[in-house]
């Protein structure tokens, strides 16, 4: 029996990033009707927004899903609120201490996962208590770690030290992907990317159109000063590299960040000032398509991956 199969009660091992502006209900419902696990993904909601998601995607799903709260949200406190009273049942921590909420989510009986970029924050998310882990690999789109270390190296290292679920993310697309992080040592998988490119993605189509234009090369990590974010190479990530080129202070890079520029870019469509946050692998991904789909695909392509290497020979 597969541990992450078990821990969330769903078919597959696939668990859909709770990605900024490409996150919603329509996402994180047909995931999770599928056979996956959709996360809404509350970091680009007002809290009554996300109670509205939550409250759409228990209507449109009768199979569990989750939330992925970031956790230097500004109003965390009532985030939190709106998931105990709306009844989630797995959430998705990043982006800070696990031991800040664990313990008050463990009580109200809520499974807790956190996402972390390294050895030393899986075992303090270990420590925290937390039911699973999301190792991410900095290939990953949007935010992840300063190191820079590889989801194929990262994922072995972190199993070696935990005793708990581990889910692995950061460029992974496909089941030959899947398979590969599994033979590493992860019992499942968070992808991103791919569903970004999704018929359901609450992305703007110019967004998910430019993802699928995207080849090897055309995404950089960069504003390690702020957030570490992985970016495809626009106009405003050209204005980035030339104020770096005069070696700015955080508050430069602050000031050209400016305001909702994420917004601006996946949910808005602004191609040449927005930010346009996506993983390496989007070099893989070639169309748009429901989240059914992929997930069939994803399923499919590791069946044929592993009979595979049951003949490889040495």
């Amino acid at each position: 029996m597969n541990k992450i199969t078990t821990l969330f009660n769903i078919k597959y091992p696939i668990i859909q990033a709770g990605m900024i502006w490409n996150s919603g209900y329509k996402l994180a419902s047909a995931v999770s009707n599928a056979g996956g696990l959709g996360i809404i993904g509350a970091g680009s909601m007002y809290p009554e927004v996300l109670r509205e998601h939550i409250q759409k995607c228990k209507k449109a799903t009768s199979k569990p899903f989750g939330v992925n709260v970031p956790m230097l949200y500004p109003n965390i406190e009532e985030i939190m609120k709106i998931i105990v009273d709306e009844g989630v049942r797995i959430v998705f921590t990043s982006a800070g201490n696990p031991k800040t909420w664990t313990l008050f989510l463990k009580e109200k009986g809520i499974t807790v996962v956190h996402v972390v970029s390294s050895t030393v924050f899986a075992l303090k998310a270990q420590e925290a208590g937390v039911d699973a882990i999301v190792a991410e690999g900095f290939e990953a789109g949007g935010h992840n770690g300063r190191d820079e270390t590889t989801t194929f190296t990262l994922i072995p290292m972190v199993r070696e030290k935990i005793t708990i679920p581990l889910i692995a993310a950061g460029g992974i697309a496909t089941g030959k992907g899947m398979l590969a992080a599994m033979v590493l040592g992860a019992d499942g998988v968070q992808v991103g990317s791919r569903f970004a490119a999704s018929t359901e993605s609450s992305a703007h189509d110019n967004f998910k159109q430019t993802i699928v234009n995207v080849k090897e090369g055309d995404t950089q990590l960069t504003l390690k000063e702020l957030a570490p974010v992985r970016l495809i190479k626009n106009k405003f990530y050209q204005d980035v590299q030339a104020l770096y080129e005069k070696c700015p202070t955080k508050e430069e890079l602050v000031e050209l960040l400016g305001r909702a520029r994420a917004k601006r870019g996946m949910f808005e469509g602004d191609l040449e000032e927005g930010e346009l946050e996506i993983g390496q692998i989007a070099g893989l991904i070639h169309d748009i398509k429901p989240a059914a789909e992929i997930i069939h695909e994803m399923i499919s392509d590791f069946e044929r991956a592993r009979k595979k290497t049951l003949n490889l020979d040495f």
